[in-house]
């Protein structure tokens, strides 16, 4: 057992979390779309619009914040114009990036909208910078959001809705260093500064508008678009960074079968996230001092090899009390620099990577990262305080830290999330909390053998449960046990 102090003083208010770094990505991959979020209005499994009831369901008690679509390189090959209209009469597309599946476009930009509608979370688009023309992306802005008579407001009306949704958060381009065109970083910029000047705010929708950002400890991609941007031309830039056990993307290892060396080597490179948000809030601070443009982290989470017997390009994995740690250790991380992280988007949001959810048929798993999300989610919209633990490591050849941790308090609760990622080691926790007067705390824990998974026989087998924590003269004391993730809640 190790024994670690802790200290947090709620007089000391860092930044505001937003309530978008608990948000998700969902593209047109695998089963992510079609068989997974939109099963259609013809299909037996219960739906509203032909988005699955229990997904709606399931998204609304994490309070998801943000979705992001239609990708991914999905995105730079989505041309909005086939996804509208009488789905009998819509263009059908290969999917050249994931499987070769031929797509009908059932699912498109009214369908994406409803999703965000019943869920009640702000739609985060990516637009086409790769494939697609200046007057495709503008004209798809307008579609969206003007309230008036225009060409594209009129087909619209004409495809059944009569008034504009809101659009907020729009990307410009997604992975434009990759698979989004292989820009070079000069050229990407210049692109970009064209594209955003003629995405407009039509009739009071005001767009939030993210740039390309780097993929990794890509430095010299974030100086060159921080040089070349001001704040009138960017509101944020983007940031993709993954977890890859191995480090090689060509042998990622299996997501349920790995030994301890495998989870610490795991866990060790899902904490370089915080190196890497470092380094970049860094270049941008030189650039930006006032923090006037964000960072948001909209790929993030664990990337393994595929389940066995499945394609290859669905990207379909299982989801372990490993993949809880890691969300954990990143929402700690992403909390953490809510100064200047304004959003985050896990990768993905069903039945693709790091799901929160997968489904068979009418059944439908919760996994042990969406619970963790449920977990978390009273830091949305909370205000970050200052939180200290004394050093303590863990972990046989690799070592990483004990513990993972942040806190914030919003209407007069504290809440503090804690993961020990030792997979041998309690946690003996004393905390001292200042600047707060509690009189009463209680907490949830989430914790199972490390390689524990919820599957369609046992859907339930890890799931969150009461957990004991005491508080004395504002002195916190909880024991963790090994390889858990919990949330402690002081009144």
């Amino acid at each position: 057992m190790k024994k670690i102090t802790m200290l947090i003083n709620a007089d000391d208010k860092i930044s505001h979390i937003n309530p978008e770094i608990y948000g998700h990505f969902s593209e047109h991959l695998g089963r992510c779309i079609y068989n997974g979020i939109y099963v259609g209005e013809n299909s037996s499994i219960p739906n509203v619009k032909g988005m699955r009831k229990d997904i709606v369901e399931a998204f609304k008690d994490i309070r998801l914040p943000v979705l992001r679509w239609p990708g991914g390189c999905f995105a730079d090959e989505y041309h909005f114009k086939d996804g509208i209209g009488k789905k009998a009469s819509r263009k059908k597309m290969v999917n050249t990036n994931w499987g070769g599946v031929t797509e009908d476009n059932s699912f498109g930009t009214h369908e994406f909208f409803t999703f965000c509608e019943l869920v009640g979370c702000e739609p985060y688009l990516a637009g086409n910078m790769g494939s697609g023309t200046v007057q495709e992306l503008s004209e798809w802005i307008e579609y969206i959001t003007l309230d008036g008579i225009s060409p594209m407001a009129d087909l619209r009306k004409a495809n059944g809705r009569e008034k504009p949704w809101k659009l907020k958060y729009l990307g410009i381009g997604n992975e434009n260093w990759g698979c989004g065109g292989s820009m070079r970083a000069e050229y990407y910029v210049d692109e970009y500064r064209r594209y955003q000047s003629f995405c407009k705010n039509h009739s009071g929708n005001q767009l939030y508008k993210v740039a390309c950002g780097p993929s990794g400890g890509d430095y010299g991609w974030t100086d060159t678009i921080m040089k070349n941007l001001e704040p009138c031309h960017v509101n944020a830039i983007s940031l993709h960074h993954y977890t890859i056990p191995t480090g090689d993307w060509n042998r990622k290892g299996s997501a349920r079968e790995f030994d301890n060396d495998i989870y610490y080597d795991t866990i060790s490179r899902t904490l370089s996230m915080d190196d890497v948000i470092t380094g970049h809030s860094a270049i941008m601070h030189r650039y930006d001092p006032a923090n006037r443009i964000g960072l948001i982290v909209d790929e993030w989470g664990c990337w393994y090899d595929v389940e066995p017997d499945t394609n290859p390009g669905f990207l379909y994995q299982q989801n372990t009390m490993r993949d809880a740690i890691v969300a954990a250790c990143n929402l700690n991380i992403f909390n953490r620099h809510s100064r200047r992280v304004v959003m985050a988007n896990l990768a993905q949001a069903v039945n693709v990577l790091q799901a929160l959810i997968l489904t068979e048929g009418e059944a439908m798993v919760k996994t042990p990262t969406y619970h963790v999300f449920d977990l978390f989610k009273e830091h949305q919209n909370g205000e970050l305080i200052y939180c200290f633990q004394s050093p303590a490591e863990t972990g046989e050849s690799i070592k990483i830290p004990l513990l993972s941790s942040s806190a914030s308090v919003k209407d007069g609760v504290m809440t503090i999330t804690l993961a020990n990622c030792s997979l041998e080691e309690e946690a003996d926790i004393s905390c001292s909390l200042c600047g707060f007067h509690g009189t009463e705390a209680s907490a949830r824990i989430l914790t199972e053998e490390v390689h524990a998974c919820n599957d369609f026989d046992m859907p339930e087998r890890v799931v969150p449960k009461a957990f004991p924590v005491s508080l004395a003269d504002n002195m916190l004391s909880v024991t963790l046990p090994p390889c858990c993730v919990v949330s402690v809640s002081v009144r």
